[in-house]
């Protein structure tokens, strides 16, 4: 029969404990000294960010297992109140060794309930009051039409916005000073107070442009699942010097001669050869001032220039051409094992050209907005496109550009399209995170917002020239937030921090779309999580951003996964819904969520709140 395990004696665990304080302490003497730069709301918080730091440089999982071993707290719950955790737990192993614990050496921590204090006045500090119901804020980036919608943004104040987002990397500053006049206007209807976050656009590297598609519409009736055409097809025919928006159920828009239009009657018949010599009509449904409605039974495809007759006419008003038509928008079909060429300059992208026998003449290629990055990027370095649908490596870097062996791709191929993002993890890259444009979009940020936040924060000297471009302006001190979305940032985390904390108030946004592609997709929960610690240790509130609840902001019907994914959002002090045409409903459905997890999670601890389920056994005999 197994002997059973024998618990460990507290002396055999007082001197490890005790060895791992003295650690924590001497890294924070050395790492902070009189933490002169610290802004005063952070200094307390950023010993605590070091005591962290150090300790998790060591596995702890065998020395946890003993402490559990004598019903101990296993420090896993250490992160707002690091020193006061190990205190704790010293203090008792010395009760159980029967003697009492000697005075702690260095400075004295601060108590449990305090580093959840620090936390929650800094996160109303940067966020704003706590909203009814639930401790967790709802930030909402704006739509374009929110310049113009000031029922929308009052709508969204309404349904549980606490912090509005606008990117200037969209809109322009007219646009984004109405949406905050909107805002304005709806606090004052609702008497509620909300934030405004301004979010710097950043050096995006994103892929040039490609060469136009022909110029070609095509349309195609309505079929069912056997092929038998249900609907014809709608053409819209409008004067072509007129200047207005197509119907949005418009198949094809196509201009005509404005003279010929006018003679056009319902009933008429248009007969034409379509672009690839196929025999097609067009039945006149509804005619107006400059416009006609016309139904196509059958698929066909129109460029300019193509002959429309109508059938019965006579005269100079009998036929017409199509006038000009918008180029299809063109993209590179790019299959593993495919050498794509990133160039250096901004000729249009095209795709690969081959022989007779299908060989490679010369290898797709496509221009960089950013091409300065080219000399730090290395052979055997990762590429990523387009928020990682497609990847490859580096097997040659010279003056033509980067030549890159697609390794990632569906079987049937990815298109890559004009200004999609380029993600190169493996690179070191020198290159700023502020730029001219975010300069001259500063002036505006700091008149107008309560926080900025910082695109592709990758090191301390980042954020030091944020700060620095902040107090040379000297009209606002708006708080910073550090989105991390590089695996640099991620790395440079901690020491990003404590930069930061140079200022009164200061947050982090996992910026998770891009932080996928950088670490990779399978490390994302893990990255996340590690993030999450290190700022609850540091007392600065996180915002978790990307894709929450996506489908239902733009389909209006939500995925499984991504309701328990807002529910992880929770241990989180605010999290980011994106704009889409359901971004009401959307906010709403995460109100509604937050608050019922309000009484199930706080962090990484469990509440145990009354369970339902439990009542069932509580009523038997």
């Amino acid at each position: 029969m197994e002997k059973a395990k024998v618990p460990p004696l507290p002396d055999d665990l007082i001197g490890e404990v005790a060895a791992l304080r003295a650690a924590l302490v001497d890294l924070a003497g050395r790492a902070i000294g009189e933490a002169e730069a610290i802004h005063p709301h952070y200094r307390d918080s950023a010993r605590n960010l070091v005591h962290y730091l150090a300790l998790r440089q060591r596995d702890l999982r065998p020395l946890q297992a003993r402490l559990a071993g004598l019903g101990l707290s296993s420090l896993g719950r250490s992160e707002p109140h690091v020193l006061a955790s190990v205190d704790a737990v010293l203090g008792v192993l010395h009760r159980l060794a029967g003697r009492p614990a000697p005075a702690p050496a260095g400075p004295a921590p601060f108590g449990f309930e305090a580093g959840t204090q620090l936390l929650n006045g800094h996160t109303e500090a940067l966020l704003g009051s706590v909203p009814v119901g639930r401790n967790v804020r709802i930030m909402v980036t704006m739509p374009g039409e929110a310049a113009f919608d000031y029922a929308l943004v009052h709508d969204l104040l309404a349904g549980g916005m606490n912090c509005m987002r606008i990117n200037c990397a969209h809109d322009e500053p007219g646009a984004w000073l109405r949406m905050i006049d909107h805002l304005r206007r709806a606090e004052q209807a609702l008497q509620r107070r909300c934030k405004i976050l301004m979010d710097l656009a950043g050096p995006k590297l994103r892929t040039g442009p490609v060469a136009p598609g022909p110029k070609v519409k095509k349309v195609r009736p309505q079929r069912d699942a056997f092929g038998r055409a249900t609907a014809p097809a709608r053409v819209w025919l409008y004067a072509a010097e007129a200047v207005a928006e197509p119907p949005s159920e418009a198949d094809a828009s196509l201009p005509v001669d404005a003279a010929w239009l006018s003679h056009l009657s319902k009933g008429d018949r248009i007969a034409f050869e379509d672009a690839g010599g196929r025999a097609r009509q067009l039945d006149i449904v509804e005619t107006g001032t400059g416009h006609a409605w016309g139904l196509c039974p059958n698929t066909a495809y129109f460029a300019p220039g193509l002959a429309l007759r109508r059938e019965g006419g006579h005269g100079k008003h009998r036929e017409t051409r199509v006038g000009e038509l918008p180029p299809l928008e063109n993209a590179l079909l790019l299959h593993q094992g495919d050498l794509l060429l990133l160039t250096p300059d901004d000729e249009p992208g095209e795709p690969a050209t081959h022989d007779r026998n299908g060989r490679v003449l010369t290898p797709a290629h496509i221009g960089c907005t950013l091409p300065q990055v080219f000399a730090d990027v290395r052979p055997g370095d990762a590429v990523w496109l387009d928020d990682g649908r497609i990847g490859g490596v580096v097997e040659k870097n010279n003056r033509a550009g980067l030549h890159v062996r697609i390794t990632r791709a569906r079987t049937r191929g990815e298109r890559l399209r004009a200004d999609k993002g380029i993600n190169l993890p493996d690179s070191p890259l020198r290159l700023p995170a502020l730029t001219e444009q975010d300069r001259d979009d500063l002036r505006f940020i700091v008149e107008h917002a309560d926080i900025v936040a910082m695109s592709f924060a990758n090191s301390v000297e980042d954020v030091e020239a944020l700060s620095a471009e902040i107090a040379r302006l000297g009209r606002g001190t708006p708080a910073i937030v550090l989105k991390i979305e590089t695996r640099r940032g991620f790395d440079h985390l901690p020491s990003m921090l404590l930069a930061a904390m140079r200022s009164a108030a200061c947050g982090v946004m996992i910026a998770r779309g891009d932080l996928a592609v950088e670490c990779g997709y399978e490390r994302l929960a893990e990255v996340q999580e590690e993030m999450l610690w290190i700022c609850e240790a540091a007392h600065v509130p996180v915002i978790w951003a990307t894709q929450v609840l996506e489908t239902l902001a733009k389909e209006g019907i939500p995925s499984r996964a991504e309701i328990t994914d807002a529910a992880m959002g929770h241990r989180a002090e605010c999290v980011m819904r994106n704009k889409g045409p359901h971004i009401l409903r959307a906010v709403q459905t995460l109100d509604d969520i937050l608050h019922r997890m309000q009484s199930h999670q706080d962090k990484k601890r469990a509440m145990l709140r009354e369970l339902h389920l439990a009542s069932l056994f509580a009523s038997k005999p």
